[in-house]
């Protein structure tokens, strides 16, 4: 398999899991990541707004890659919330 092709495969998976498994688990992403939103600001006492939860969330996913570089999952996610993020 070329390094294209595995690019390929790659972002096929993240467009299967945001417009499906992930979607179906968790439902609209926009209206799931206003929710998120929502939640952080009474936690922290201040508005967050849901560009704010896609960066917060990636930088998750790159902290858990600090001690994982190879984990595929944070990567996958990482993509993920890119797409949705530049979505909405």
């Amino acid at each position: 398999m070329t390094a294209s092709d595995k690019n390929k495969n790659f972002m096929n998976e993240v467009v299967a899991l945001i417009e499906g498994g992930r979607s179906d688990d968790y439902g609209d992403s926009e209206v799931n990541h206003q929710r998120i939103a929502d939640l952080w600001s009474v936690i922290l006492q201040k508005p967050i707004e849901p560009h704010e939860v896609y960066l917060c969330m990636i930088a998750v996913k790159m902290s858990r890659l600090t001690e994982s570089p190879k984990h595929r999952d944070s990567w996958l996610d990482i993509a993920g919330y890119a797409a949705l993020a530049e979505k909405n």
